[in-house]
């Protein structure tokens, strides 16, 4: 069983300790000179606003660094417990890195990995296909051109470029508050509230391959994009460089965190099609509101569009791209757009939301129409498994599938837990952000009021200047609108189902931070109390700064003592089975037994697997089920007939799967048993489901009855492991 436990030699502390002091320093410095309007003193006080946010992403990045080698000592370890410590799917996505650095060429890694015959044993597949693992190959082809192999093994290049991209996270969150607020400090705070609120902002230095710690950075960054390109009044070449990165951050966004769906042993799918969804529907909502002119909410879609439309072709023509629900939603929206036209046509205020409510009917009809039309034409059928789950978890379904009842028992999957909110609330971020939500919320609420009254849809070419009539709220501020109801799709989206947390608590720390900071909500208060001019750009950075030291002093004695808790990775039954195959078994054995275990198995030795992780193929799905009938109540020769039909040789069983204690229905027994019309033993009666006298397959058959024997044979066993060769 794998565990942490605290190390036998201590490491030295002080280094770690002082490290992360640094994170704050410089906070206070510029403070002085934020008061002061010289041209020259504020081109340095932004040159120190730039520093300060290159500086807190690369500590951030070494922080998370730190936290990983305090938590597993992986400088420390042995390399086969370092590739164990990548857990289920993160193991399988660095096994193709791995290959491909291990080739005698670039060329001869990229044709195992287009020609795979382990992964799938004894099917030939074609990775990149099947699985968005472009970072592994791009970073693997970087690390064979580089001059760097004499002083940087493999593993670390490969952790360090993970680092470096949620450095460039915290960029995009510092750069996105500080647009929205015209203030430096609340980028800081921003990127101090994610830092220090690690628990439900990232997971990253636990689970280091997964695809959310190579894409969320660039999603974040086109959020950042897209905040600047919502502005009015921006000249043509900011414009246009605003909409090349958002073209390149959605690009890569779509190739490294794509379509699909997975299944690991931490119990987290993923439904990657809605992110994008979520965020068009935004877009689609702020221009059904009239708050950001169609033409840029077009480019966007395009933006979104293309993306998906390259990735699929990348990925040798993924047809499941196609049939997502984003790709029938954008034409749906553009179809309408088109429809609508440019201009805010004169209209009385129960009309123009009669016909916002219409589109928004008409652009979900149109996509479900287009979408049914698109799987029927290319006869799309892999992703149904999703869809049958969101009518169980919602209970508009009570579907007992081995596939959706896999995904309902996935904690990940639960509503997000009352406590999320307590740990939020003790790090200071979510009482400023829920306060500051709402304000926008009633803000956009009455902007839109006045802007159907007024008729008029205020376009890029009206001229920022004080003699012009604003005609809303939001006027010279149309990116809140957006924020506004993005923030609102992904809290839903996160409270519905807690692996999506990550999506919203970043959302929580730009918002947060600019509610406190915002010079604008700072004057709308004080003006009622008569106070103006420098008087409010005092309240201002000492409410920030007030907000950071409050911060700080309630989250860094807590982070200090986490950094001096040395823990050691711990998993010795594993590593035995791995040096046990290493060394026992042929090369070209193929080994079958639970998704999670197999990934490690084809990382640790290279041998063929039946089934892995990454839960996508609808052909794949029916033999993982099929191959899953060791932890069901089936015959020896039942079994027999399962292991040599997908040619596997050896069958290895785990004792926490099969005797794992659950009244819930949720052990892989328990779903193998529903799906087979079985009913599990500590489960309740329900319909449709009998008792079965045959007895459960892997608990049997550890005692070598001559039934068993005729067919398996013992070969490997630990406190945790059991593998028989199939005879």
């Amino acid at each position: 069983m794998t565990e942490l436990r605290r190390r036998k030699v201590a490491r030295g502390k002080g280094s770690i300790r002082n490290g992360l002091h640094k994170n704050v320093n410089g906070a206070h410095e510029g403070l002085p000179a934020l008061l002061q309007g010289v041209s020259l003193q504020q081109l340095f006080l932004n040159g120190f606003g730039v520093f300060m946010c290159l500086y807190l992403g690369y500590k951030h990045a070494s922080y998370m660094k730190i936290i990983h080698e305090t938590q597993t000592w992986f400088s420390n370890i042995k390399e086969v417990e370092r590739e164990i410590s990548f857990r289920t799917e993160s193991g399988l996505y660095y096994s193709y890195y791995k290959t491909m650095v291990l080739a005698p060429s670039i060329t001869d890694g990229l044709h195992q990995i287009t020609h795979d015959n382990v992964t799938e044993h004894p099917d030939t597949i074609n990775i990149l296909e099947r699985m968005n693992i472009y970072q592994e190959v791009i970073l693997s082809i970087m690390y064979r051109i580089l001059p760097i192999k004499s002083w940087v093994e493999p593993v670390y290049f490969y952790l360090n470029s993970v680092w470096g991209l949620h450095a460039m996270l915290i960029w995009a969150l510092f750069a996105t508050s500080w647009m929205l607020s015209g203030s430096w400090l609340a980028g800081i705070l921003a990127a101090c509230f994610y830092i220090f609120n690690k628990v439900d902002t990232t997971r990253v230095e636990y689970v280091v391959p997964l695809r959310e710690s190579f894409s969320l950075p660039f999603l974040w960054v086109q959020i950042a994009a897209i905040s600047f390109f919502f502005r009015p009044n921006l000249t043509l070449v900011k414009e246009k460089l605003c909409i090349w990165i958002i073209f390149v951050s959605t690009f890569l966004f779509c190739l490294v965190w794509c379509m699909g769906t997975r299944y690991d042993s931490t119990k987290e799918g993923k439904v990657h099609q809605f992110i994008f969804l979520l965020q068009a529907s935004a877009l689609f909502g702020v221009w059904v509101l009239d708050m950001i002119p169609p033409r840029k909410v077009r480019v966007v879609f395009y933006a979104q569009a293309a993306s998906l439309i390259i990735t699929s072709i990348m990925q040798y023509i993924n047809l499941m791209i196609f049939g997502s629900l984003v790709m029938s939603f954008i034409p749906a929206s553009l179809l309408l757009m088109y429809f609508k036209g440019e201009e805010l046509q004169p209209c009385s205020i129960p009309s123009r939301l009669f016909k916002a409510v219409f589109y928004c009917v008409s652009v979900l009809v149109l996509m479900l129409l287009f979408n049914t039309a698109i799987k029927i034409l290319i006869n799309i059928e892999a992703d149904e498994h999703i869809f049958k789950f969101i009518l169980s978890k919602f209970s508009i379904d009570h579907a007992r599938d081995f596939d959706s009842k896999l995904y309902l028992c996935i904690d990940a999957f639960v509503r997000l837990p009352f406590d999320t909110f307590e740990r939020l609330t003790k790090g200071v971020v979510f009482p400023f952000y829920v306060a500051t939500h709402l304000v926008l919320l009633v803000v956009l609420f009455i902007s839109v009021l006045q802007n159907w009254s007024n008729n008029v849809h205020e376009t890029e070419n009206i001229k920022d200047h004080p003699s012009i009539k604003k005609t809303h709220l939001l006027s010279n501020r149309p990116e809140l609108a957006f924020h506004a109801v993005c923030g609102v799709f992904f809290g839903g989206l996160a409270m519905s189902t807690l692996r999506m947390k990550y999506l919203w608590t970043p959302y929580m720390c730009i918002l947060a931070s600019f509610g406190v900071s915002d010079l604008k909500m700072w004057k709308a208060v004080l003006t009622q109390l008569k106070t103006q001019g420098t008087m409010v750009q005092i309240v201002r950075h000492f409410s920030t700064l007030l907000t950071l030291v409050a911060l700080l002093t309630v989250a860094l004695p807590p982070a200090l003592k986490e950094l001096e808790e040395l823990k050691e990775f711990w998993d010795p039954d594993t590593v035995a089975l791995m040096e046990w195959i290493n060394k026992d078994t042929p090369q070209d054995a193929s080994f079958t037994g639970s998704m999670q275990l197999l990934a490690g198995v084809k990382l640790c030795t290279g041998r063929p697997i039946t089934n892995h992780p990454h839960y996508e193929d609808k052909k794949l799905r029916l033999k993982t089920k099929e191959l899953m009938q060791i932890y069901g109540r089936r015959t020896p020769k039942d079994i027999h007939e399962i292991m040599k039909k997908n040619k596997a040789n050896y069958m290895i069983l785990e004792d926490s799967i099969c005797l794992a204690h659950t009244e819930d229905g949720c052990r892989l027994p328990d779903i193998i048993d529903f799906d087979n019309g079985v009913l599990p033993e500590l489960v309740k009666p329900e319909p449709n489901l009998v008792r079965s006298s045959v007895p459960r397959f892997c608990d049997v058959i550890r005692h070598d009855g001559s039934d068993f024997t005729r067919y398996f044979k013992k070969v490997f066993t630990n406190r945790t492991f059991r593998v028989h060769k199939v005879l």
